[in-house]
């Protein structure tokens, strides 16, 4: 069992930056597969970025690829999301997942999920 709790959301303008955190408690951070989704209003749930339980590779959706990036700190038993050159488009909420010495990437089976934190990016 994991916890997840994300952090970081707000309000930017367009072309701004946003750092997205995911908090993990429980089972050995290492061990998971961790990613990030996002669900705007209306839409279905998309895979944004996700990094194996290993640290390598890692896979980014083909709106953000370029844009984003993934990283962990085993350490800090955390997950950021860098993300860059924000666009209206990229509003949404975002979630962390884990998966259990999962690849990472979007078709991972994704067992744990946190709360979620919004992201606003305005024109």
């Amino acid at each position: 069992q994991v916890q997840l709790v994300e952090s970081g959301g707000g309000l930017v303008q367009a072309g701004g930056s946003l750092r997205l955190s995911c908090a993990a408690s429980g089972r050995t951070f290492s061990t998971y597969a961790m990613g990030w989704f996002r669900q705007a209003p209306g839409k279905e749930r998309e895979f944004v970025a996700g990094i194996s339980w290993n640290g390598r590779p890692t896979y980014y959706g083909n709106s953000v690829a370029g844009r984003f990036t993934i990283s962990s700190d085993n350490a800090k038993n955390t997950m950021y999301l860098q993300m860059n050159s924000l666009k209206p488009e990229d509003t949404a909420l975002y979630y962390c997942a884990a998966d259990l010495w999962g690849s990472g990437s979007g078709g991972s089976n994704w067992d744990y999920w946190g709360q979620g934190t919004q992201v606003t990016v305005s024109s």
